[in-house]
């Protein structure tokens, strides 16, 4: 199918463009209508995003589906995807129908409610298939508008606040990066980023300040790069947003948050920083190591201190994100095979999770974990759902969180032992508060008159539930269907990173030699 990367991308915003222009009023009907068509739209693009899976070659590791058109002032417009970037477009597209169908009993301004997710799916869906820098810069920042204002008018009683933190936090990083860009165009001629993987930038060191910087210009843009990437993770201690927008957005808000904007930041490490910059990213990771370590710990520790239950879920995810960042500057095949694959799994059960919070939130008008206690009792159904995605986020074997958090430290373990070691720690701390929460809310007597008429599951939630269950236990029996896409791209990435490694070190070496005679 040709132009089939532009149709997936661009049409959940033709959908919006059709409800902006053609629908009016704001009684049920027109509501009804509302969700309907998003979720046809939204059902459309999944359907058509299989025809990329089916059609892909894992074996080649060059971009596959290319578009390129000429755009504005000799810009170019080009997509493509390789075997990194596809998993990340089937996620998007295999999530949003089941976002939509959770928006269901949404009332307010439902029609701008619909117009806001379909937008956002077109812009994260672009940050995955651009193959061109401004085009990448405009659907990453571009992204930040629908969520800014899902959080800001369908959000909790501190949305406002909630909304400017995390827009200021994620803007004010990339700015940075943008500038970085400049300087990447300024040196390279061109803004394409294939042609940009095979752009020798410099590493010699430089004078800046009155300060040496070992790996010149690599050091500067990557941590210009880092700085945005690092605030999408978020990484600690730069993380201090999400909690706050995951506890303020609506459900539906908190599992697109969760499941898709947080993995932009570890596949731009994976697009730009470890293989544009690998010189930096060499002498960078054991930076990037200790970062994930304590953040893993740490929010995992503060995670135990939670009685919100959307703000405990929130520092969980920060902590299963350090793993992320940890398996990517590992640097070998099994990190960063584990940390794509972490961010997939994570994907599926952090939605879960959220969506989990937003069964019982619906019914009761409260987060706190105080406010429950035995719905074991009234909620079977619920409580067998709840008890699966807690066990994946511990990664209990047999689940997909199983299998991306060995994989990382399998690839931790070979760069750095202590790492490794402090990192371990982490699924420890990630039983203790997630069996913690679920004890609380779920087992015990049931005691509070309030949730003793408190209704199971109805159809729609199951139907929401039953795919995510069936990626979580598919992926964590059959983890081949991953790592067999993601693995000969990912091994080709690696190889490209060691040679400009071992041919910096071995320049480095000689002039140190030439010095010292």
């Amino acid at each position: 199918m040709e132009n089939i990367l532009s149709i997936v991308t661009f049409l959940p915003m033709a959908a919006a463009g059709i409800l902006a222009l053609f629908l009016r009023g704001d009684d049920e009907a027109a509501q009804r209508n509302a969700k309907w068509l998003a979720l046809t739209a939204t059902s459309v693009t999944f359907i058509i995003s299989l025809f990329l899976i089916a059609g892909f070659d894992p074996g080649n590791t060059g971009f596959q589906f290319v578009e390129e058109h000429d755009w504005l002032l000799g810009l170019k417009y080009r997509m493509g995807i390789d075997g990194i970037s596809i998993l990340f477009v089937m996620l998007t597209t295999f999530l949003m129908p089941i976002t939509i169908i959770a928006c269901w009993g949404v009332t307010h301004r439902v029609k701008d409610y619909m117009i806001a997710f379909l937008a956002l799916e077109t812009l994260m869906l672009g940050v995955f298939t651009s193959l061109d820098l401004v085009l990448f810069y405009l659907f990453f920042e571009g992204g930040l508008i629908p969520m800014f204002l899902i959080i800001g008018i369908w959000g909790g009683r501190e949305r406002i606040y909630a909304a400017f933190k995390f827009f200021l936090y994620t803007f004010l990083g990339s700015v940075l990066m943008l500038v970085a860009m400049i300087a990447m165009y300024h040196d390279s001629g061109t803004t394409d980023i294939e042609a940009l993987l095979t752009h020798s930038f410099s590493s010699d060191g430089l004078e800046l300040l009155g300060i040496s910087v070992a790996g010149g210009l690599q050091t500067l843009l990557w941590l210009a790069f880092f700085a945005s990437f690092a605030v999408k993770m978020p990484m600690w201690p730069v993380h201090t947003w999400l909690p706050d927008a995951h506890v303020q957005a609506p459900t539906a808000g908190s599992v697109v948050l969760a499941a898709i904007l947080l993995k932009m930041g570890g596949y731009g490490f994976l697009r730009f920083s470890f293989p544009m910059f690998p010189v930096a990213s060499d002498l960078l990771a054991p930076l990037v190591l200790w970062l994930s370590a304590i953040a893993i710990v740490y929010t995992s520790l503060v995670a135990l201190a939670q009685e919100d239950m959307k703000k405990l879920i929130a520092y969980s995810s920060v902590a299963h994100m350090g793993y992320v960042t940890a398996g990517i500057f590992a640097a070998n095949q099994q990190g960063i095979d584990g940390a794509i694959f972490q961010m997939l799994s994570h994907g599926f059960i952090s939605g879960a999770l959220f969506l989990c919070v937003g069964v019982i939130y619906d019914r009761m008008h409260t987060r706190e974990i105080d406010a429950y206690g035995g719905l074991v009792s009234r909620m079977p159904a619920y409580a067998l759902i709840f008890m699966l995605f807690t066990l994946a986020n511990v990664g209990l074997p047999g689940t997909s969180g199983f299998i991306g958090e060995f994989l990382t430290l399998m690839g931790i373990f070979q760069a750095n032992t202590w790492v490794a070691a402090v990192a371990a720690t982490g699924v420890v701390l990630s039983a203790a508060y997630a069996l913690w929460l679920y004890r609380r809310v779920m087992m015990g007597e049931l005691v509070r008159e309030a949730l003793k008429s408190i209704a199971d599951l109805n159809w729609r939630e199951r139907l929401i539930f039953a795919p995510l269950v069936a990626m979580t236990l598919l992926l964590g029996v059959y983890p081949s269907l991953v790592t067999d896409i993601i693995g000969p791209s990912v091994e080709a990435l690696v190889a490209g990173h060691s040679a400009a490694v071992a041919e910096w070190s071995g320049a480095a070496y000689l002039v140190a030699e030439s010095m010292g005679h």
